[in-house]
């Protein structure tokens, strides 16, 4: 082969070296700011789904479908009527904890489908509610589990965890409901 010949190779292996280091910089920033947007929720995301790619490519379609949604405010009405009936769910933990749980459960679905997040499934809307709110969402999962899992097995201090993660959903979604008020 003449020097032309070695030349063409040498630059079209330099242009292929360029490229895959490219391109493994542009996944890094892709995991990187996925990671730093879902927090936990993207390793329960790339756990679940098999494996960084799979769980990656997740995340983003959940994005778009998020993008989709229409969100609106809450209504100043339903906005206290939510805050009413969530004191009142709380005081009923002393005397039923497990109504208590069922009751938040159903509080949050229904915060969450006035909101405009899909309620068809749980797992549907507990992942288009982690695109606003990673950190709770996990919380949010735990306190249903405890719900789908235990039952009527559950003990008073997992009913407990449950319903303090139920309140953190809550209170994010009532400040997110009323900041879309005044936006």
């Amino acid at each position: 082969m003449d020097s032309t010949g070695w030349v063409i190779v040498i630059v079209l292996v330099a242009l292929g070296i360029a490229a895959v280091l490219a391109y493994a910089a542009w996944q890094r920033r892709r995991t990187t700011s996925l990671q730093q947007r879902f927090g936990p929720e993207y390793d329960h995301t790339v756990a679940e789904s098999g494996g960084r790619r799979p769980g990656e490519t997740e995340l983003l379609q959940r994005e778009k479908e998020h993008a989709q949604l229409q969100l609106r405010p809450l209504p100043t009405e339903s906005m206290q009527r939510y805050k009413t009936e969530w004191a009142s769910i709380q005081q009923r933990f002393v005397d039923d904890p497990d109504d208590a749980v069922t009751r938040a459960d159903d509080l949050a679905g229904r915060v969450m489908a006035e909101l405009g997040y899909p309620t068809e499934s749980f797992e549907g809307g507990a992942a288009q509610v982690s695109v606003d709110h990673p950190e709770v969402v996990q919380r949010y999962r735990a306190a249903h589990g405890v719900r789908s899992e235990s039952g009527d097995e559950a003990t008073t201090e997992q009913l407990r965890r449950a319903l303090t993660s139920y309140r953190s959903l809550i209170e994010e979604l009532l400040t997110d409901g009323q900041q879309r008020d005044s936006s």
